[in-house]
């Protein structure tokens, strides 16, 4: 009977010839490959070191040199985008490239935090440091003060020094300007500016004239103003300001005209200073604004008065004070009567004469400021075209 064959694999004898040998054959080719990767492996890690490199000095390095001066100034629209920056950085010189100008912004998210504003970018600045001036918002600032108790006149030369505004303005009515500091952009007109300064003032008004006091005088918006610009012109002391706009509040009430200095400068200057005292000739000339020879208030202000002289007028203090001259000091000293004022104005012409190097006795040059009378000044004349007369009984009650 025949032997049934084994389920075991035959034993096969395999020449040795044969048999494989360890690190042959397949596993060099194996490692030919792997020297291959580490060798492009290290070819590409040069290239991105040399590659980062270079986006370093890019970044980091020395931009464009300015076409003149120290620095480039370069103003960012509101609401420009991107494309439009890159493009007003490239056409003004302070960048190479607008691709690695968005690419920096792109990378570093600065997209969304760009502000609008005139930048002043230094000579030769770097990419990085152009994209930090405009995240942080470095804008070179403009400003432009006009000064409470300044003429419109002098407003206008204030504008027209500012190299920044552009274009030609008249000037504007005489207070109708907010004495105030503003910022202005570079490219402004100054008829911006001047509407800017307007619609302060407006605002202003409105807001005091809404909380004047029953003491007040004046009966219009208008009037507040005129009589403001002038206790404005006749002290420089804010904690004289309500005593002054007292003095003239009792004035008005009493039929006696206002008599002050600075109006009659204004007739004879329009605004501008005067720069020495006011003649005899001038005290006597019957300009609108001359309120020694004028009943009341004159048509215009005479200044651009600011938020303390209008307070001021518009809630006067209770006062008995009618009178008041220079004390030689830089202020005033105040009187009740006649009298009193005359010896005041006795001490200040004094004081005047030690001034100017004058014995006792000797007299000073007759210039302002005159002295308040109680009667109108000079002989009775017509009251000028356009002045504005308020006249309340004597008994008016305050």
């Amino acid at each position: 009977m025949a032997k049934a064959p084994s389920p075991r694999t035959p034993k096969v004898r395999i020449p040795k010839s044969r048999v494989p040998k360890k690190g042959g054959g397949g596993g060099a080719g194996r490692s030919g490959l792997g020297v291959g990767l580490i060798t492009a492996a290290g070819t590409l890690g040069l290239f991105l070191v040399a590659a980062l490199v270079a986006l370093w000095a890019i970044y980091w390095g020395p931009g464009p040199k300015a076409a003149e001066g120290e620095a480039t100034i370069v103003t960012l629209q509101s609401g420009a985008g991107v494309p439009a920056i890159a493009a007003n950085l490239k056409s003004a010189g302070v960048i190479r490239s607008t691709d690695l100008f968005r690419a920096a912004i792109s990378l570093t998210g600065a997209d969304r935090k760009i502000r609008a504003g005139e930048y002043e970018v230094p000579s030769g600045a770097s990419l990085a440091t152009v994209v930090g001036l405009l995240v942080d918002g470095k804008a070179v600032r403009h400003y432009v003060t006009l000064p409470e108790g300044w003429s419109s006149a002098q407003a206008v030369d204030i504008l027209m020094k500012q190299p920044v505004l552009t274009g030609e303005v008249e000037v504007p009515p005489e207070g109708s300007l907010w004495p105030e500091t503003y910022e202005v952009t570079r490219g402004e007109t100054r008829a911006a500016v001047v509407a800017r300064m307007q619609r302060a003032a407006k605002t202003k008004l409105e807001t005091l004239w809404a909380a004047r006091s029953p003491a007040t005088v004046v009966t219009t918006p208008e009037e507040a103003v005129i009589l403001a610009s002038i206790v404005e012109k006749e002290t420089g002391i804010a904690s004289e300001r309500p005593e002054v706009a007292a003095v003239f509040t009792n004035r008005l009430r009493l039929g006696m005209r206002l008599e002050s200095d600075p109006t009659i400068v204004y007739g004879v200057t329009k605004g501008r200073p005067l720069g020495r005292g006011i003649l005899l000739s001038e005290l006597r000339n019957p300009t609108p604004w001359n309120t020694y020879l004028i009943d009341g208030l004159p048509p215009t202000p005479i200044a651009n008065p600011g938020e303390e002289a209008l307070k001021a007028v518009l809630n006067p203090p209770r006062s008995e004070y009618v009178f008041f001259v220079a004390d030689g000091t830089g202020g005033h000293v105040f009187a009740r009567t006649y009298q009193e004022h005359l010896l005041n104005v006795a001490r200040w012409r004094e004081i005047e004469r030690r001034k100017a190097g004058l014995a006792a006795g000797e007299s000073a040059p007759e210039t302002s400021p005159a002295p308040m009378t109680d009667e109108a000044a000079g002989p009775a004349i017509a009251i000028p075209p356009g002045a504005k007369v308020i006249r309340v009984p004597t008994e008016a009650g305050r």
